[in-house]
């Protein structure tokens, strides 16, 4: 079984508007969480979903994808996204079939 799998919720917050976005990220798994901030530009956006998808939807896709790869208390509190292809090179390639999974 995948890690992102047997995680409770993902819970996204845009708290800025602009370029780049910035976000909070909770993520719960059974009675412990994680908590991240992430920036994200639109056009990084736009990259990894072809324009199809939220920043929102994005940016759980994102964390469905590392969760898979690594615990939650793994990932960096505070990062933007285009640091995890520098961890993870297939990130880019992989993130259509996350974005397909809900």
């Amino acid at each position: 079984m995948c890690i992102a799998e047997e995680i409770n919720m993902i819970q996204v917050r845009r708290t800025a508007e602009h370029d780049p976005f910035i976000f909070e990220v909770v993520v719960r798994e059974g009675t412990g969480e994680t908590r991240h901030h992430v920036t994200m530009s639109q056009e990084m956006c736009e990259r990894l979903t072809a324009g199809k998808h939220t920043p929102e939807h994005c940016l759980e896709a994102a964390f469905r994808f590392l969760l898979d790869r690594e615990p939650k208390e793994s990932i960096l509190a505070r990062f933007d996204v285009t640091a995890i292809p520098r961890y993870f090179p297939e990130f880019e390639g992989e993130m259509p079939r996350y974005l397909l999974q809900f």
